[in-house]
């Protein structure tokens, strides 16, 4: 059973947590290792874990300029197991936190042919597409006014 947990950056997780995000997300971009991790020390960090494995993460940056907002980065589940509903539950858990914590709104920057996955958590899409470590994205957006920390 996958359980998802909110860690800190002294958890032993934290460190499985960088490397599951380094293979999934980085390297096959060809983008060196840590790249992402400018925020950490300031972010909440989730990780959804299958007994001791870490098989998937997720980092809410809080806003420097808008107390209600956050933005969703990195998140990424181990190839080995996506599809089996594992994003969908460190989504959840994710959207569930930024309510309990009165926050407005989740942005993100979706990889194209992750939009749907998104999607049928709420988010939806603003602006055009552009391009981000050389890939298409879109910048999506979810409003947290109908949300409750109960959810």
């Amino acid at each position: 059973m996958t359980e998802i947990k909110n860690i800190t950056t002294d958890e032993p997780q934290y460190q499985a947590m960088r490397e599951l995000r380094n293979r999934v997300l980085l390297r096959p971009l060809g983008i060196p290792d840590h790249s992402w991790e400018m925020h950490d020390h300031r972010s909440w960090h989730f990780v959804a874990l299958e007994g001791d494995e870490v098989v998937g993460c997720a980092v809410l940056v809080p806003s420097d300029n808008d107390e209600g907002m956050a933005q969703l980065i990195q998140m990424a589940v181990d190839p080995d197991i996506q599809g089996k509903g594992t994003g969908k539950l460190l989504l959840r858990e994710v959207i569930r936190f930024a309510a309990a914590r009165e926050l407005k709104e989740i942005r993100c920057h979706s990889r194209q042919y992750a939009v749907r996955f998104y999607e049928k958590s709420g988010f939806v899409t603003y602006g055009s597409t552009f391009t981000e470590v050389g890939i298409p994205h879109r910048y999506m957006k979810l409003k947290l006014d109908r949300w409750t920390s109960e959810k």
